[in-house]
This record gives C-alpha cells, structure tokens and sequence, in this order.
C-alpha cells in the first residue's frame, strides 16, 4: 500500500462531512482506484494536528498508524510508543482490519504517546 497527495481521478465528493473538519490539504490514500474505501480522520494531540485518510475497510490498524504517524510526526523512531485510540479505547490488535476495529466513514482515530509524558514549564 502506498500513500500518496491529491490525485484528480481520485476525487471524491460525497466524504463524510467530519472527515473535512480541521484538517490538512491533502489526503493520505492507502487504496487503488478499483478498491472502495472509507474516509476518516487521524488526530495527534501531541502536535496539534490532524490528517484525513482514505484506506480500504481491510487495511490494519497498523499500516494507517505508520501512515499517519509519518504525516504527523516524521521524527517518531519508534512506533510501537504510539498507540491508536478508537472512541476512547486502546485499538489492541493493531493487525486487525479497520472494520474488525470499528472504524466507518465519518470516524476519528487518536494517535497518542503509549505512556504519559512529563509536563515541562
């Protein structure tokens, strides 16, 4: 699976209306042009960002968290310190499909350190 910006073949126009709230410009694509996808949110507190992704119901968890995770935090050298939270519960099986997960259009994925980090002032 690749990622890529902003195709013109690939325009879609009936995304959920969520999926366009505060997010990038472009969309991170994890699908061919034959292949039906969802389109959902990836929010990272830690940065204050947020990225839309459009992936097949049958991509893991794991591709989409390595996908965003490079969109968002391209300093992160380990990934497995990053956990992905689904309405408001630890995804466990990172292999599992985004469908097994829960995830439809219209839903938002958070992308969050593993452990708490230190407040500094």
């Amino acid at each position: 699976m690749t990622s890529s910006a902003n195709t013109p073949s690939a325009t879609r126009t009936n995304q959920p209306f969520v999926s366009t709230l505060r997010v990038r410009p472009e969309v991170i694509r994890l699908w061919s042009d034959s292949q039906s996808f969802l389109t959902f949110r990836v929010e990272m507190p830690e940065v204050w960002d947020t990225v839309r992704v459009e992936a097949p119901a049958s991509t893991s968890v794991r591709d989409v968290k390595d996908a965003a995770l490079k969109a968002l935090f391209p300093d992160a050298d380990f990934p497995d310190e990053y956990v992905v939270k689904f309405n408001g519960y630890e995804v466990r099986d990172e292999h599992a499909a985004l469908t097994s997960a829960g995830v439809k259009d219209g839903s938002t994925l958070l992308l969050t350190f593993r452990r708490r980090r230190p407040v500094r002032s």
